[in-house]
This record gives C-alpha cells, sequence and structure tokens, in this order.
C-alpha cells in the first residue's frame, strides 16, 4: 500500500480503480479514483489505456522531488502515451508549467502531446510544444473517440536533452517541491 504524506486525513484504505492496489484512502485519492472512473465510464478509454501513479524523480541543490503523475494515457493501437493528467487542489494557472515540464520529460523517446490539469472540478488541456490553453472545464478531457481523431494531427516531438532536459527537470522540481510537512 503506498503511503499518504503526514498532512493527509487517511480513511484507511481503498482498491485503486485501474489495477485493483490497495492504495491510503485520502480526498486526494478519491478524488483521483473519480478521474479514472471518468475516463473509463465516460469518456470511453480502457482500463488497459491507462497508467496510474507515473512520476519522475529530480535532485537539485540537495532537494529530491517526486512529481507525481496521477495517469498517462496511451491507446493500443497506437503505442505511445499521448496524455498526462495531473491534479492538485486549487488553482489550474499555477500547475501549467510543470505539467509541460513533465509532458516533456517523463518519456524517453518523445514528448507527450497533451496535458491535462485539473483540481476535480475544473481542467485545462495544454498542448505541450506550445503550452496553449486548448479547452477548459472537465469536457476539455478528450474522450477515446475524439483522442483517435485528435492523433490525425498530434507531433509527438523528438525528446528534450541536455540543458533543455535539465530546464525542464529543474521547474519540476521548483513547482512540485513539498515543504509543509518538514520539521524544522
Amino acid at each position: 500500500m503506498n503511503e499518504a504524506p503526514i498532512h493527509h486525513l487517511v480513511y484507511g484504505t481503498l482498491a485503486d480503480y485501474v489495477t485493483g492496489e490497495e492504495l491510503a484512502d485520502t480526498d486526494d485519492e478519491r478524488i483521483r479514483q473519480e478521474l479514472s472512473r471518468m475516463m473509463v465510464g465516460k469518456l470511453g478509454y480502457e482500463k488497459e489505456d491507462l497508467l496510474p501513479r507515473c512520476f519522475i524523480e529530480t535532485l537539485f541543490n540537495t532537494q529530491f522531488v517526486r512529481s507525481k503523475i496521477e495517469l498517462a494515457v496511451s491507446l493500443k493501437e497506437l503505442g505511445k502515451i499521448f496524455l498526462i493528467i495531473r491534479y492538485g487542489a486549487g488553482s489550474l494557472v499555477s500547475r501549467e508549467r510543470s505539467a509541460i515540464a513533465a509532458a516533456r520529460v517523463l518519456e524517453k523517446g518523445y514528448q507527450i502531446p497533451l496535458a491535462v490539469v485539473t483540481n476535480g472540478r475544473d481542467a485545462e488541456l495544454l498542448d505541450t510544444a506550445t503550452g496553449e490553453v486548448l479547452a477548459t472545464g472537465m469536457d476539455a478531457i478528450p474522450s477515446r473517440t475524439h483522442a483517435q481523431e485528435m492523433l490525425k494531427k498530434m507531433e509527438f516531438r523528438p525528446p528534450v536533452e541536455g540543458k533543455k532536459r535539465e530546464g525542464e527537470m529543474r521547474i519540476l522540481n521548483a513547482f512540485d517541491v513539498e515543504i509543509c510537512c518538514r520539521s524544522m
């Protein structure tokens, strides 16, 4: 079972909708599970299209950070992740840049073209090449059918490397650091 940060109220455990894995039952995890259920039940994805709880680890200036990606989304026929979903309470605009950075570095062989930031009530769909907000609202998350159409025009850019990759990793490290639970 994964561990919840100390500052989260834990209600017990729950089973992950996609994998069946036992997880800490927190308010945030309940929202993550609702996102997975929506992707399958409402938007037509198969559980096999969803990869939950991906992460990217960074270490800069002695600051270790594990950046979470709630869901990575692929299609069997594509064989590549084309969308990531990042969740966090509060403002979406403050999460856009770190979601773009995560999409640019998660996969070693290519940049993931789309990212969604959501707080569970609202969402933004982002073009990770330009940073442009393509759509807003929970309906901005593309259905499987819509994604298949979008993929015809989608570009999987080469991976960022060298200093550009390091810059994206630094962005993740700075945006995703949690210092609220540290003892002073």
